[in-house]
């Protein structure tokens, strides 16, 4: 049976990577986490000096040493998921962090570094049998997805979400922080000019703002069985 692609976009933090790496442990397919691959271009500035005081990037500096960026995935045998590889280095639990994410939507938001990275998830993606999420995957990686899901969840719940993931990882964060983080991520990933956060026509809309992860699971699956067949 010929395997499909499968994009899942949404709002941050609304669960939609532990969906979709579930999903795809469970159909045996390959998951990539899009959303990673912009997290480690935003480590690579952090590390480099390439974002200044001010918040603002050098994009001149950037876009030069962009050939420099090279993300990879391998499966990590503890979790049974895959992990995020800055060039060769793992960087998963680095990508993570409140300060990434405070950087990542305007380095996200530079057409060049979309189009990098655009062309390194087509070219993971290429055969099929994948599952990948991200904000533009059924929109600009993979229009043609055969099955594209956008998730959503409110504000207070997705930054609940957030919360709680960095008070397990041993930070202390601030809730109010994380809301507005959350919420300046979400303003800046759909008016960006390129390739937005946009639900694409033809994908079909999951809020899980109430749903137990089990039930987003076999929601999931009940799609993919209807789609594949």
């Amino acid at each position: 049976m010929k395997k499909i692609t499968i994009a899942i976009d949404g709002h941050s933090s609304c669960g939609k990577s532990t969906m979709a790496k579930d999903l795809a442990r469970e159909i045996g397919y390959i998951y990539i986490d899009s959303g990673a691959m912009y997290r480690c271009c935003t480590l690579f500035c952090m590390r480099e000096g390439l974002i200044n005081p001010d918040g603002s990037i050098q994009t001149d500096e950037l876009e030069r040493r962009m050939k420099d960026i090279r993300v990879s995935f391998r499966l990590n045998p503890e979790t049974g998921r895959p992990d995020a590889y800055l060039n060769g280095e793992c960087v998963e639990r680095e990508i993570r962090t409140m300060e990434v994410s405070s950087h990542v939507s305007p380095v996200a938001a530079l057409p060049f570094v979309r189009a990098a990275m655009t062309a390194q998830q087509q070219e993971m993606g290429r055969e099929g049998g994948i599952v990948m999420d991200g904000r533009d995957i059924g929109t600009a990686v993979f229009p043609n997805a055969e099955l594209k899901i956008f998730v959503t969840a409110s504000d207070e719940i997705r930054a609940q979400r957030r919360y709680d993931e960095l008070v397990a990882k041993g930070e202390k964060p601030d809730f109010n922080a994380v809301l507005e983080n959350l919420r300046e991520r979400d303003r800046i990933d759909s008016t960006r000019a390129v390739a937005p956060l946009r639900q694409a026509e033809d994908a079909l809309v999951l809020d899980n703002s109430h749903m137990t992860i089990p039930e987003q699971k076999q929601w999931l699956l009940d799609r993919f069985n209807e789609r594949r067949d």
